[in-house]
């Protein structure tokens, strides 16, 4: 409580205020005039006191519609009024800009009116509006997603990333979705509880955290987060922020990595091993010519017993389905030569579809054929393309054990330039832990003597060596899908013969 006045020191005060070039005015709660300093009475008359402020000074009948007492009298705090400037009247009759409450024990007895330079005054809210803008320009141009919500969840800020990541418009989601729409089921409570704990880069503060947004559609969004929590001057908490950004192309780009990795080293094992199956090969191929030849002809030539007949035959056929594992160790080298020329893939596959359609394992198959028309040429070894594809629909009639669908489709991916294959069955599909071997030498779940292992790695080989790639795609139950794609022949080789 001040200490009481001396006369003369209540003498200066009221001087100072007098002297002050501002104008104040003392007024009742319910209006009235109390006093006012000289400055407030010029231009006017003494009369001012007793008389309610809007009229003696604006001639109204009514209070003003912006008078900062009104929010005194609610709050019992002072008010600033900005929006003075908004009103049609000059800046010169808009006086009551700011105002704070006297009060009498706990009661506000009369409040002071003051008026302030109003060209620094609007200039100090221009640069505030200025600043605001540059903010909200700040966000919405943003690469990141930025949203911003309260304590309890209503949306705050939400800018141009956001609103094309998710789906909703700024408005939208500004009025009429909570940030638990956007982190689906609880996403939002485990952001807060890390953000309020240690581990996740400190309290308050979350980096880089992989979670799913959802779109407004409903679809789950990957994406990466960085978000923390916004305090006032008190520590008390107002609001929390994430910026995010979409993560999709990212894991697209890593999985494309991923497949070239492993067509690397698979590239890498296969030209290894090519190298050691045709030394192989040809060490084999001379002595199983001998034993085939000199077997047929102690079969010719002697007149044996029926047993040793037998048993000659035997090691006639083992010798020579052990050279037929060596012819195929030699394609599966690429030791025989390639004859490129232009090649229409449809002609192929067609030709390899009518070698086979007859056979009887076929007769309960139903191939679906979706060729594309017109596809540009390719260059390849029309033999070897041949041997690709009716190694893949064998394959593909075999799982379906003469019963199903088998469908083979073309078209032509125009942004890559390469021609697109696919050939899927119905059959039971690929164990997930069979479906990364498959392309590997040696590496078969056929019944022993029933295959060698070989087929799908020399299919590899002969599209790598065409420019060409070949991946598989199978889920238990729902069949498999084998995609291959093999580049366009280049423009200065279409106009040759395709044939």
């Amino acid at each position: 409580m001040v200490a009481d006045r001396t006369e003369s020191e209540k003498a200066y005060l009221l001087d100072a205020i007098d002297a002050f070039n501002r104008r104040i005015f003392i007024v009742s709660p319910d209006y009235k005039i109390l006093a006012a300093n000289d400055t407030a009475i010029q231009g006017n008359s003494r009369d001012l006191v007793g008389r309610s402020c809007h009229e003696a000074l604006f001639g109204r009948k009514q209070p003003c519609a912006t008078c900062p007492a009104d929010e005194v009298m609610r709050t019992g705090k002072s008010s600033l009024r900005y929006d003075h400037w908004n009103d049609s009247r000059d800046f010169d009759e808009t006086m009551c800009l700011f105002s704070y409450p006297i009060y009498k024990g706990d009661k506000v007895e009369a409040l002071v009116m003051l008026d302030f330079d109003l060209p620094a005054l609007k200039n100090m809210e221009e640069k505030r509006l200025q600043s605001n803008a540059f903010l909200r320009n700040l966000l919405h141009s943003a690469v990141d997603a930025v949203i911003a919500s309260d304590p309890s969840g209503r949306i705050l800020i939400f800018n141009e990333a956001a609103e094309q990541i998710l789906g909703y418009a700024v408005e939208e989601a500004l009025n009429e979705i909570t940030i638990r729409d956007v982190y689906p089921g609880d996403g939002a409570r485990e952001v807060m509880r890390m953000l309020l704990s240690e581990a996740y880069g400190g309290v308050g503060k979350l980096k880089g955290y992989h979670i799913n947004g959802q779109h407004k559609n409903g679809d789950l969004i990957p994406i990466s987060l960085n978000a923390s929590i916004v305090y006032d001057a008190n520590g008390n908490k107002v609001a929390t922020i994430g910026f995010f950004h979409d993560r999709r192309d990212e894991i697209r780009m890593q999985k494309e990595l991923e497949n070239t990795q492993v067509q690397l080293l698979q590239a890498e094992k296969m030209a290894s091993l090519g190298k050691m199956a045709a030394g192989v090969a040809h060490q084999l191929n001379n002595p199983l010519g001998g034993i085939i030849l000199y077997t047929k002809l102690v079969m010719d030539e002697y007149d044996l017993p029926e047993e040793a007949t037998a048993d000659l035959t035997r090691v006639l056929e083992d010798a020579e389905r052990a050279k037929e594992t060596v012819k195929e160790l030699l394609e599966f080298a690429r030791q025989t030569d390639q004859e490129m020329k232009p090649q229409d893939i449809n002609e192929i596959i067609s030709r390899t579809i009518f070698l086979l359609e007859n056979q009887s394992i076929f007769h309960n198959i139903k191939i679906e054929k979706a060729l594309a028309e017109s596809l540009p040429p390719i260059s390849g070894d029309a033999q070897q393309l041949n041997h690709v594809f009716m190694n893949i629909i064998l394959n593909g009639a075999d799982a379906l054990e003469g019963n199903g669908v088998l469908s083979i489709k073309t078209w032509h991916a125009a942004e890559k330039n390469r021609i697109c294959i696919e050939i899927s069955d119905t059959g039971p599909g690929i164990p997930d832990d069979v479906l990364p071997h498959i392309f590997e030498p040696f590496y078969t779940t056929k019944e022993q003597g029933k295959g060698t292992g070989l087929g799908l790695s020399m299919v590899y080989g002969i599209l790598e060596s065409h420019g060409g790639t070949i991946r598989a795609e199978s889920k238990g139950g729902e069949g498999t899908l084998f995609h291959i794609e093999l580049p366009v022949m280049e423009q200065t080789r279409k106009d040759e013969k395709i044939g």
